[in-house]
């Protein structure tokens, strides 16, 4: 993949959050140091950035699609109040069913958590 200053400066924005941003929200701060980027070359960067393993594309809870600078396989919690996602420790494990026999090929899993952050369960007074 050819690296271009677009990319580069794309990526350098994600790795700066942890909080799993939108393609809008890595946009508008690209905007501020390139000006005449448009969105849709933050799409494609961000798309080609996925398919090259480089980050992580979650298409979760049927929002928009977030990225996470981490392309390792770990699972994620989803706060059904403010939309955070958040990842989850590295040493939290469940054990998951094996995949029936057959000719699959396999290329990774997504994980899922949601409910309440801290935050939101406390104004909600959930626990």
């Amino acid at each position: 993949m050819r690296n271009t200053e677009q990319k580069s400066l794309i990526l350098e924005v994600l790795q700066t959050h942890k909080d799993h941003p939108t393609a809008d929200q890595v946009y508008n701060e690209v905007r501020e140091k390139l000006p005449k980027i448009s969105l849709g070359t933050v799409y494609r960067n961000l798309e080609k950035l996925s398919s090259a393993g480089i980050i992580m594309k979650l298409e979760i809870g049927g929002g928009q699609k977030r990225f996470d600078p981490n392309p390792m396989g770990h699972s994620h919690f989803r706060c059904l109040s403010c939309s955070s996602v958040e990842d989850l420790p590295h040493d939290f494990k469940i054990d998951l069913p094996e995949i029936p026999d057959g000719n699959r090929v396999v290329l990774g899993t997504t994980l899922e958590y949601y409910g309440y952050c801290e935050e939101c369960a406390a104004t909600r007074q959930l626990h």
